[in-house]
């Protein structure tokens, strides 16, 4: 199984206690494999249904490819004011 190392900001990085994980995905994984991966690690209980997910600076929906060297990020909410 192809090893994932995926970033995570504000909120994420407290919830899962770094600013960085690794999740193993299976072969041809997509974006909605790495959220599946995410949630099935401490924390990942926080991820709401469709969290946003960015791959090499771009938001990508689940169905996306992902693959070894590409950055990946799950963004949390933000607020602004």
């Amino acid at each position: 199984m192809p090893q994932l190392q995926i970033l995570l900001f504000a909120s994420y990085a407290d919830a899962f206690g770094s600013g960085t994980v690794t999740v193993s995905v299976p072969d041809l994984a997509t974006v909605a494999d790495v959220v599946v991966a995410l949630r099935s690690l401490p924390g990942g209980g926080v991820l709401p249904d469709s969290p946003l997910v960015a791959v090499d600076r771009r938001y990508r929906p689940g169905a996306v490819a992902v693959h070894a060297g590409q950055e990946i990020a799950v963004i949390p909410p933000v607020a602004g004011g």
